[in-house]
């Protein structure tokens, strides 16, 4: 009698060639933002078993989440954050507020100047006119 094959196929959809051959499993992977969560998950885990259940019900290994914590240490997932493109905004500085001050401020002081020695002109002018000399003498 023929042996049938009970088995259900676990690769329903794969291109094999034979019913022998099973697809093959495809190793899960996780992006930065599901490691950065993981691993925020696992530091804020108070108790004894509390980081196990982490692990199982996301599915990792320990080994994988100590890399992770080594990739995070390192640096490794902010160079993986998305840039945005193109030429970069200029960074504030932090003196311009106080600088546009200083320069309206200063503009003022030299319009106001500018005015104070227009009016000490008029009046030596007219003190010429009427023979009023500096030392307070005159008429």
């Amino acid at each position: 009698m023929p042996m049938l094959d009970t088995r259900t196929d676990a690769g329903a959809g794969a291109a094999s060639a034979s019913p022998e051959f099973f697809a093959r499993p495809v190793p899960r992977t996780f992006t930065a933002k599901d490691k950065l969560r993981i691993l925020a998950l696992t530091d804020r885990a108070a108790g004894s078993g509390d980081i196990g259940a982490i692990l199982r019900r996301e599915g990792v290994y320990s080994s994988t989440l100590c890399d992770w914590r080594r990739q995070r240490d390192a640096g490794a997932f902010d160079a993986l954050t998305p840039v945005r493109r193109g030429p970069k905004p200029a960074e504030a500085n932090p003196l311009a507020a106080k600088v546009a001050l200083l320069q309206r401020s200063n503009a003022d002081l030299t319009r106001r100047l500018a005015r104070a020695e227009t009016i000490v002109d008029v009046q030596k002018k007219v003190a010429a006119l009427l023979g009023l000399t500096p030392d307070g003498g005159g008429l």
